[in-house]
């Protein structure tokens, strides 16, 4: 009643019009799916901004040694630029998940009308196209009742602040003293109200608990839906709380994650020093050994030896002598020096989507494709 009112005053008695062949269910649905077409196209684009933040990152760093985790333990040297790629090609997903549900949503529902269509003679299709759709919802019942293109954008949304958390969980890991991988601007710190040394990585914090919140959106909209019968029901009015507040929240989340990948300074001497320790390059010990002929399973156990020696005597095996290699295998030579060396490690591994800088670039190369850039 109020678009009427205003639609009145604006354009005269046409105004009163308005609600001819069509109702406020399928007005409401209208305008929903054209407020989330507008989300979408917008956020496409800050989503955008940000996979070219992660990607110039990447590209800085093609070449930065820093250890890889698995259950977070160092486990192989790999670079920067190839760890923040793996997000680059989430968020590329991400991309492509928005654009696939634009697809879906873009169907008009007007001219459904309360839920049995109308007397009129009406030619939906013409109103459809000049409002910007593909097409016209097929059955009249469900273009009033469905909700899924809400429930399928929150889902979408869901996954996208799924991939910021776990982002962000890692930027506040490595922006602290234990790590000391990065440090953040200024602009997406802040201190503490007692304890003059801290520096609070709290945007990403909050990104990261933001999540949750957009879960609780999801999961309450799939609960209003699950026992609703057809057509239209007063409890649909529900959506809009909840795939608005995941909109908002994803929209902050995406431009503040944004400007904080773009200022984040990168501490290669702490990557460097890290990725020294651990023992990372054991992996291609036993490779080194595999070459010279020996079965996988006992490289790996001469290896494993081998470290626990390192261990023992407070040596790399980078420092380790020659003498002491040869005391566990007698194939070894000097040329293990070059196997255990950590910028040959990454070097080596330059099978498709691998960490050598050959590939991190072919893979920015590719995020900047799929940018159509």
């Amino acid at each position: 009643m109020f678009v009427e009112a205003v639609l009145t005053e604006r354009v005269g008695d046409v105004g009163k019009k308005l609600h001819t062949a069509r109702s406020r269910n399928d007005q409401v649905a209208l305008d929903e799916r054209l407020y989330l077409r507008s989300w979408i196209e917008s956020e496409t684009e800050s989503l955008k901004s940000l996979i070219r933040a992660v990607a110039d990152k990447a590209e800085s760093h093609a070449e930065t040694i820093v250890p890889g985790y698995t259950h977070l333990q160092r486990a192989q040297p790999i670079t920067f630029g190839h760890h923040l790629c793996a997000y680059a090609m989430m968020l590329l997903r991400d991309l492509d998940r928005l654009a696939d549900c634009k697809r879906r949503m873009n169907v008009s529902p007007i001219g459904s009308c309360a839920l049995a269509g109308t007397t009129y003679n009406t030619d939906r299709a013409f109103e459809a196209e000049r409002l910007g759709f593909d097409g016209v919802c097929e059955n009249s019942i469900d273009g009033v009742s469905d909700r899924d293109f809400s429930v399928e954008l929150m889902a979408d949304i869901a996954i996208l602040m799924m991939h910021l958390s776990r982002f962000a969980e890692e930027i506040v890991l490595w922006s602290s003293w234990e790590f000391r991988f990065v440090e953040l601007d200024d602009a997406y710190t802040t201190g503490s109200s007692i304890m003059p040394q801290k520096k609070n990585s709290d945007m990403a914090e909050l990104v990261r608990g933001k999540t949750g919140r957009v879960y609780g959106d999801l999961i309450s909209l799939l609960t209003t839906l699950k026992g609703l019968p057809l057509a239209y029901n007063k409890d649909m009015q529900e959506d809009k709380e909840s795939v608005f507040d995941a909109c908002d929240t994803a929209k902050m989340a995406v431009d503040i994650f944004t400007g904080m990948v773009s200022t984040m300074r990168v501490n290669e001497a702490s990557m460097k020093n890290a990725a020294g320790a651990g023992f990372i390059n054991a992996t291609d010990l036993a490779d080194y050994l595999v070459g010279r002929g020996l079965p996988f399973r006992e490289s790996y156990k001469i290896s494993g030896r081998i470290v626990a020696r390192c261990i023992a005597d407070g040596k790399t095996l980078e420092t380790l002598s020659l003498e002491t290699y040869r005391e566990y295998c007698g194939l070894i030579d000097e040329s293990v020096y070059c196997a255990v060396d950590m910028e040959a490690c990454v070097r080596r591994r330059v099978s498709y989507g691998g960490t050598s800088p050959e590939s991190v670039r072919r893979q920015i190369k590719y995020v900047r494709e799929m940018l159509g850039e």
